[in-house]
């Protein structure tokens, strides 16, 4: 990997259990469907069943978005959670001006005003600890959601094909052009990459129009931090883009990946068979997974 994409981040130890994917590509795209309660706070280390985000932090802890809610690693495998006790089954989650926002279903044990059979969209301003409805609340599964450097939101719900917009958090929503998109990136100059089925696509009239990026490898999760975007290909490589240059393999995956997360310092977690997984020189196994849950 080249060396900008490496911070000064400490890099996290310790071990936990977590169990990691081994469905095929559509499995991940199209996302959970069952719900599960949390783990008490007295158990061993908990068992994720799936990760749908990863999102480094500063000093080295990860936030992981999962099938049984919201959890903090820090620098030496210590896990705390599920923040907050929700036991929600958080997808789309995104991180932005302060605040969390998320999507997906309830758990067991979530209060009903966040929604039910959908979360629509939800945000939390304490990093996790609590949680309040903001839009679509009953109605709505984001899986694709992204916030861009300046703060706008992009997302695609799950009724429609719209790209839509949010320039406050996620409180109110202008829909934009219709997007067959697994993922979403966006860089500072506001660039907007979308991984699609036919190949990446971008965007520089925030979400009006898109166009085929020509060169770019058939990507299906990707992460922007500054001017540089990263994607994981159905190639099994992990690929790197600074401003408008050339897609670089920096490195590789172990069948499919749940979850892929950049650090504003250039720093990349992956999620696929080993767990989780820091993409330095090593390929670090952070988190190891279990062969069955």
């Amino acid at each position: 990997m080249p060396a900008s994409l490496l911070s000064s981040t400490p890099r996290l130890r310790g071990r936990l259990l977590v169990t990691a994917a081994t469905a095929a590509l559509a499995i991940v795209l199209t996302g959970c469907a069952a719900v599960a309660p949390a783990a008490p706070a007295s158990s061993p280390p908990p068992t994720f069943g799936h990760i749908h985000a990863v999102i480094p932090e500063a000093g080295g802890t990860l936030l992981v978005g999962t099938h049984t809610g919201l959890y903090r690693v820090d620098e030496d495998g210590a896990v705390d959670g599920p923040l907050g006790d929700y036991d929600f089954d958080l997808m789309g989650l995104t991180d932005t001006q302060g605040a969390l926002i998320a999507s997906g279903h309830p758990g067991l044990e979530t209060p009903t005003e966040l929604g039910s059979p959908n979360l629509g969209i939800i945000r939390s301003d304490d990093t996790g600890k609590k949680w309040h409805p903001v839009a679509f609340t009953n109605d709505e599964d984001f899986h694709v959601l992204t916030a861009s450097p300046d703060g706008q939101l992009y997302g695609i719900g799950s009724t429609s094909p719209a790209l839509r917009v949010s320039n406050d958090l996620g409180t109110t929503w202008e829909s934009r052009t219709e997007l067959d998109a697994v993922d979403l990136a966006v860089t500072t100059d506001g660039t907007i990459y979308a991984a699609t089925p036919e190949g990446v696509r971008t965007s520089t009239d925030g979400g009006a129009s898109f166009t085929p990026l020509g060169d770019a490898p058939l990507q299906y999760l990707l992460e922007a931090a500054a001017d540089t975007v990263v994607g994981v290909g159905t190639d099994g490589q992990i690929w790197q883009r600074v401003g408008k240059g050339e897609w670089k393999a920096i490195g590789s995956a172990t069948g499919t990946v749940e979850a892929l997360g950049l650090s504003p310092a250039g720093d990349v977690i992956l999620v696929d068979e080993r767990g989780i997984v820091a993409l330095d020189d090593d390929a670090t196994i952070i988190l190891p997974a279990l062969s069955s849950p």
